[in-house]
């Protein structure tokens, strides 16, 4: 079966820089896929996944989309399967927030065209998706970091994409916005056969509803499969460097903790 997106041993290294921040990355992301993207600061996380969203190109390996070499799909159409909300968004001018998430639109619409009716029914949708209907008509700049990063997942759902790629989408988020995040992109998942990757350091939130982790140490993979496999001391106390990790299932849940 083809995967809706693949990376084939891709590597990449910053001008400069000593080392590559990704070194010979290899995996594949299935339609209606729920898979989250782990490791410390620094393994190498943000640059894989702005790799697979065509904001960065490997210097070795390929990208496929959809059994098709990444490169090859003219931004429009790439952007109307792959939408990629970054950890943090400047927003400096008052826009409101309904018109934020509208310039997820522009894929579908007409070079030099205004909106349509049909854009801004797709907009408030978003904004419903997210739990953020309620802030549509106040300026960004009004809002607090959760409620604008709500906005921008939101603009990145108006895409109407077959995958979402997420970098830490619930920094900014408390317990009750974060749990309510993985729930809705699970119901997205259900209701739109959305696939998702996203970096989480959520680990417990995430290996309740997703389906597949990917583990990074220092560019590589180190390990990847289901979360109650990843989710193991042993593989968490390599990946993060530290000794002390402990992890134990509890009725169907992994409860993860440090030794003092």
């Amino acid at each position: 079966m083809t995967a809706l997106v693949e990376a084939r041993g891709v590597s990449y290294r910053y001008p400069r820089a000593a080392a590559r921040a990704c070194s010979e990355v290899s995996l594949r992301i299935e339609a209606g896929t729920l898979a989250a993207l782990i490791g410390a600061n620094g393994s190498g996380k943000s640059t894989l996944i702005r790799m697979l969203a065509g904001l960065l190109r490997p210097e070795s390996g390929k990208i496929l989309l959809e059994g098709k070499s990444l490169d090859e799909w003219p931004p429009r159409m790439r952007a109307r399967r792959i939408a990629y909300m970054p950890q943090s968004t400047a927003t400096a001018f008052p826009f409101r927030a309904i018109d934020v998430v509208l310039s997820g639109r522009t894929p579908h619409t007409e070079r030099f065209h205004l909106e349509e009716r049909e854009d801004r029914e797709r907009a408030m949708e978003a904004l419903e998706s997210a739990g953020a209907a309620h802030v549509a008509e106040r300026p960004v700049t009004a809002l607090s970091a959760g409620e604008r990063q709500m906005v921008i997942l939101a603009r990145a759902l108006a895409q109407e994409p077959r995958l979402l790629l997420l970098d830490e989408p619930s920094a900014a988020l408390d317990l009750k916005h974060r749990a309510a995040l993985i729930r809705t992109l699970a119901r997205l998942r259900e209701s739109r056969g959305l696939s998702v990757l996203m970096i989480t350091h959520d680990l417990q939130l995430t290996g309740a509803l997703f389906d597949w982790m990917i583990a990074l140490r220092e560019g590589a993979v180190h390990t990847q499969g289901r979360p109650e496999d990843v989710l193991q001391a042993g593989p968490l106390a390599e990946i993060y460097g530290e000794p002390n990790v402990r992890a134990q299932r509890m009725d169907g849940q992994t409860v993860m903790w440090i030794d003092a």
